[in-house]
């Protein structure tokens, strides 16, 4: 989506329309016909396109999985660690920053899509526990936050700083931590 790609480099707020209409093809027009707002275009952009990434990305996956600890961590040391992708930073983490403290749309949509990838990520934690592949002990919700919020974390950090380097060590870090929480292995 043409829209996606403009707020992705320049920010909701700094996206410029006239480049959205000129790569969509599409009139002022033909646009407000189906977004009667900037903000219903954000909206939209929320709901059809990061949702996707983020469930193609993590819940899809996630969901689908019979090892699911594995794959959690498969997905994390799948995330591009390029300077490019890492200048970028987190499409849905980007709007939440941005947008969460100036239009309530924003952040109800970027808090829905937070709770999901949450609840998905310590839905597939119980289930590893319940596998035998998690300690039981290990609070699978709060470690769902935590793994959210640090992957979201190195994100903004290596777009900030323009820098694959420190998005690849958070990666390293993420998947060393998960793999710490796994039980001893039974000599036997």
């Amino acid at each position: 989506m043409a829209g996606f790609e403009e707020v992705y480099r320049s920010g909701f707020q700094g996206c410029d329309l006239n480049a959205i209409l000129g790569k969509a093809g599409v009139t002022k027009g033909a646009l407000y016909h189906h977004f009667d707002s900037k903000d219903a275009l954000g909206h939209a952009i929320l709901e059809d396109v990061v949702a996707k990434i983020t469930d193609d990305k993590w819940l899809t996956p996630l969901r689908e999985s019979d090892t699911p600890l594995d794959t959690l961590i498969t997905i994390i040391e799948g995330t591009f660690t390029d300077d490019e992708h890492a200048a970028g930073g987190c499409p849905l983490n980007n709007l939440a920053q941005e947008m969460s403290r100036v239009e309530e749309g924003f952040r109800a949509r970027t808090a829905a899509l937070f709770t999901t990838w949450i609840d998905t990520v310590a839905d597939a934690l119980t289930r590893a526990q319940a596998q035998g592949s998690l300690r039981p002990e290990v609070d699978a919700r709060a470690q769902a936050q935590f793994v959210v919020a640090a992957y979201e974390g190195y994100m903004s950090i290596a777009k900030s700083l323009q820098s694959g380097a420190v998005l690849e060590a958070g990666v390293r870090q993420l998947v060393s931590h998960l793999n710490s929480l796994r039980p001893e292995p039974q000599n036997g």
